[in-house]
């Protein structure tokens, strides 16, 4: 039992289990201090989506690409990612139907609790759930063979439109969502830069086509600050829709990821974006608390 314990707590990368919902109920908050609605109720059942939802992600991640991890020459990645440090289904530890099953159990139950949306709220989360689990399958298959990163950009969109459903839980599609999205994607997509550079040797085994194999490491350095600078832009956008406190984190946050910037530029290797990363998340982190905190505010 504490064997399979183990495995599910790798599996779903169970340490970071506050921070997906933290992201989703910011846009929820941030779409109720525009609509109005909010409820003690209704922000757990927001949680809930934003934690069952993401977790399935990363379920259905591992179990798209079981056979390609058994390659793994580096786990330095995995070790950060996962508390235990391992490939539960290469490993034997969690078979891939079991891995399966609780896909489907995780996005079952994340769907009841869409469906329990108030409509056309419901109808809209709902979509974008189905429309990220296909770009995750999309990403996963599309990078094993391609010329240009297309399921890098593509792909991710998934992670970028995971706070617009959480404004959608309450809110409706206009200009503020369009905004968090323009203003999430090029962190997203900078973040994925980062994440590919500490994994270069084991997308290299894998015969993976990232950012790292396919532009090397002054390429992957070049599209972290490329689209940090991208993010900048946008993020001077979104933040003047938003209140003090929202403008006071992103700034904060934009100074943690100048730093994580900084660093990668230093040294250009895989070790520079492993000190780097945790600088990544805790500007997620800072976006959204300050977010929420100022829509409650």
């Amino acid at each position: 039992m504490h064997r399979t314990l183990r495995a599910f707590i790798d599996l779903t990368r169970l340490q970071f289990f506050f921070a997906w919902p933290l992201l989703f109920a910011s846009g929820y908050l941030l779409a109720t201090s525009t609509y109005g609605g909010f409820s003690w109720p209704a922000l757990l059942q927001v949680v809930l989506i934003g934690f069952f939802g993401f977790e399935a992600g990363f379920i259905l991640n591992d179990y798209i690409d079981r056979d390609y991890d058994k390659k793994d020459v580096d786990n330095r990645l995995t070790r950060y990612w996962r508390f235990f440090g391992t490939r539960p289904i290469p490993e034997g530890l969690i078979s891939p139907r079991a891995t399966l099953s609780l896909f489907f159990l995780f996005a079952a139950i994340t769907t009841l609790l869409i469906l329990a949306l108030p409509y056309p709220h419901s109808i809209y989360v709902l979509l974008i759930m189905l429309s990220c689990y296909g770009m995750e399958v999309f990403y996963q298959l599309k990078k094993r063979k391609e010329r240009f990163p297309v399921a890098q950009l593509l792909g991710r969109t998934d992670f970028a439109l995971f706070p617009v459903a959480g404004y959608l839980c309450a809110g409706y599609p206009d200009p503020t969502a369009a905004l968090y999205f323009l203003f999430f994607y090029p962190f997203a997509i900078a973040h994925l830069g980062a994440n590919d550079l500490i994994d270069m040797a084991n997308d290299r085994a894998r015969g993976m086509q990232t950012v790292s194999t396919l532009y090397g490491l002054d390429g992957t350095v070049l599209w972290v600050a490329g689209f940090t600078l991208l993010h900048v832009v946008t993020a001077i956008l979104f933040a003047a829709t938003l209140g003090l406190i929202a403008r006071l984190g992103i700034l904060i946050g934009l100074l943690f990821l100048g730093t994580a910037n900084a660093v990668i530029l230093a040294r250009k290797t895989p070790e520079a974006g492993l000190k780097a990363l945790p600088l990544f998340h805790l500007t997620m982190l800072i976006y959204a608390l300050s977010i929420g905190v100022d829509a409650i505010l």
